[in-house]
């Protein structure tokens, strides 16, 4: 194995243990040698990766929201042909991935949103072109519906994107407090039960 690849793998082990950890117990409850602890990494070398904590922390956002893309993607691939449908696929598979994760970790966005905006700029920013790149996603599938009449189009795909994500991200806070996916499906059925429809 050549020193390029041994250095990426370790990268990427760090990302993946910060992920599992700040989604356990947060940013603030994980420290830099915990990370190096579980990831099996010399302390010294965590800052050959990584200029600062903070500079991990808005990497892992994005490991994590790419992740995420390509297991939406994935599901959005084997779900229904029609738009609306699969969306609606895609976030009945995603509520399934919650309850095998017994409902702890919830939306890591919505939780580093909730820990970080206020204190660490550069997480703020990761995040919010983080959210941009996942609301224009979710734009152009509403705009298909739209297209083919089974979506509303009295409001823009951009104005009904936002409400399902603001809706979604309370629903994803209520499944964490409740340790219950009954919000998020509440929410997901009366979305595409009623709010998204003509």
């Amino acid at each position: 194995m050549n020193k390029a690849t041994v250095l990426n793998n370790t990268r990427a082990t760090l990302l993946e243990t910060g992920l599992r950890l700040f989604a356990g117990q947060g940013y603030n409850g994980t420290g830099i040698k915990e990370i190096v602890d579980a990831a099996g990494v010399p302390k010294g070398s965590f800052y050959n990766y990584f200029k600062s904590k903070e500079d991990f922390g808005a990497e892992v956002i994005s490991f994590y929201a790419d992740g995420f893309a390509d297991k939406w993607s994935g599901y959005f691939a084997e779900g229904p042909e029609q738009p609306l449908a699969a969306l609606r696929y895609t976030y009945e598979r995603i509520i399934g991935y919650h309850e095998q994760c017994a409902v702890k970790a919830g939306c890591l966005l919505g939780n580093f949103a909730a820990e970080m905006s206020e204190s660490s700029e550069l997480c703020r920013l990761t995040l919010q072109e983080v959210v941009a790149g996942w609301r224009k996603r979710f734009a152009s599938y509403l705009r298909k519906a739209q297209a083919d009449g089974s979506v509303r189009t009295d409001l823009s795909a951009e104005q009904l994107t936002d409400f399902f994500w603001n809706a979604w991200e309370g629903a994803m806070l209520r499944m964490k407090i409740e340790r219950s996916t009954a919000p998020v499906r509440a929410c997901v059925n009366l979305m595409f039960d009623h709010f998204f429809l003509p």
